[in-house]
C-alpha cells in the first residue's frame, strides 16, 4: 500500500510516499481501507520527533480517518461489519491506504457526510469532548474561553460548548478568524494582537471572569489564563504550541479562587478511555452533527501526494477549521 514515511525527523520535505506492507488488524481491530484522513498538529510534531508514538501504536503519521472497513482482528465486536462506512480515532498510521483501528474507536458517517467531512471528526472531537466534558465537566450556562478559536479544536469546541448549553468566548489572530468564530456561535471574538484577552474577559464577564479555559498555548498563557477565571475555574492545557515554560506565575490564584489546573494529552490514553469518549459523542453530538446542528469546518484538502503542503499549511496558521487529506 502506499503511505507517507518520515525520512529523518525535520521540515515537511522529510515526508514521502513509500509503498508498505499492509497493517494487520489486531485483537478487537478492524482494518479500514483509509478514503480520507485528517492533518492535526501531533503530526507535525511527531514528524519534527518531538511526539512519539506510544508503545504499539502504528509508527507512522495520521490520527483520524474516514472509509470502509475491509477486515476484521480477532475477537472484533459484530459492528462495524465489513463494508461499512467509519470514520476513527487512529493511534497513529493514518497517513496511508490502510489502517488498523480498535473497533471501539469508531463511529458511523453522520447522515448526509462523504469520507472528507467524516475525516475531520474524530481527532478534533475527541479532543474536544475528553476534555471539555470528561475533564473540565463544563455545565450548562457556564463561560467557556477557547484559544486559538478558528483552528479545528477551536471551532469544534465552539459548537460543542453551545451544544452544552454554555457560552464561548475565543481568541484569534486576526478580524477574518473573528468573524468566522462569532458566525460559529462564540459570545466575542478576541483578537490577541490587538487586545489583552484578560482585560476583555474581565470586561465581558462583569469581572467574575470564565468557567473553564481550553488552552493550547502553554507556558506563555499560563499567568494570564489563570487571572481569566472565576471562583471554581478549571484550566485544561491540551497544547504547548507557545512552548512549556512559564514565568511569574500567580500560585497563591489557585489557592484563594480554588482554581483547577489539568493538563491532558489524548494519544497515550487506554483503548477504554477513548471507548468512553466515543460512546459520549455517538450519544450526545452525532445525532446533532446528523441533522446539520453542528458541522466541520474544512478549510482544504490535499492529495495524499501532496502532504508537504498540506504540512507547510497547517504550520503557517493561515487555516481555518481542518485539512484533510483526500485518497479517494
Amino acid at each position: 500500500m502506499r503511505a507517507v514515511i518520515v525520512r529523518e525527523p525535520g521540515a515537511p520535505e522529510s515526508m514521502s510516499l513509500a509503498d508498505i506492507p499492509l497493517p494487520v488488524p489486531g485483537p478487537g481491530e478492524v482494518l479500514v481501507r483509509v478514503q480520507a484522513a485528517g492533518v492535526n498538529r501531533p503530526d507535525l510534531m511527531q514528524r519534527k520527533g518531538l511526539y512519539p508514538p506510544p508503545p504499539g501504536a502504528s509508527p507512522l503519521l495520521g490520527l483520524e480517518i474516514a472509509g470502509a472497513v475491509v477486515a476484521k482482528g480477532p475477537d472484533a465486536p459484530e459492528w462495524p461489519a465489513v463494508g461499512t462506512p467509519v470514520c476513527a480515532l487512529a493511534n497513529g498510521g493514518g497517513y496511508a491506504e490502510y489502517c488498523a483501528v480498535p473497533a471501539a474507536q469508531c463511529l458511523p458517517w453522520p447522515n448526509g457526510f462523504d469520507a472528507i467531512r467524516a475525516a475531520a471528526l474524530p481527532e478534533t472531537f475527541f479532543t474536544v469532548w475528553s476534555n471539555l466534558v470528561m475533564t473540565a465537566h463544563v455545565a450548562a450556562g457556564e463561560r467557556v474561553l477557547i484559544h486559538g478559536g478558528a483552528g479545528g479544536i477551536g471551532t469544534a469546541a465552539i459548537q460543542t460548548v453551545r451544544a452544552l448549553g454554555a457560552v464561548p468566548y475565543v481568541t484569534v489572530g486576526s478580524a477574518e478568524k473573528a468573524a468566522l468564530c462569532l458566525k460559529l456561535g462564540a459570545e466575542a471574538a478576541i483578537d490577541y494582537r490587538e487586545e489583552d484577552f484578560v482585560a476583555r474577559v474581565d470586561e465581558l464577564t462583569g469581572r467574575r471572569g470564565v468557567d473553564v479555559v481550553l488552552d493550547v498555548i502553554g507556558g506563555p498563557y499560563l499567568d494570564r489564563n489563570l487571572r481569566c477565571l472565576a471562583p471554581g475555574g478549571r484550566l485544561v492545557i491540551i497544547a504547548l504550541q507557545g512552548g512549556a515554560k512559564a514565568q511569574e506565575v500567580g500560585v497563591g490564584r489557585i489557592l484563594t479562587r480554588h482554581l483547577t489546573v489539568a493538563g491532558t494529552t489524548l494519544r497515550p490514553r487506554d483503548g477504554a478511555y477513548k471507548a468512553r469518549v466515543a460512546e459520549g459523542l455517538r450519544a450526545a453530538l452525532w445525532p446533532l452533527l446528523s441533522d446539520g446542528t453542528i458541522a466541520p469546518l474544512i478549510h482544504a484538502t490535499f492529495p495524499l501526494a501532496e502532504v508537504v503542503e498540506a504540512h507547510k499549511l497547517m504550520e503557517s496558521g493561515s487555516h481555518s477549521g481542518k485539512i484533510v487529506l483526500d485518497l479517494r
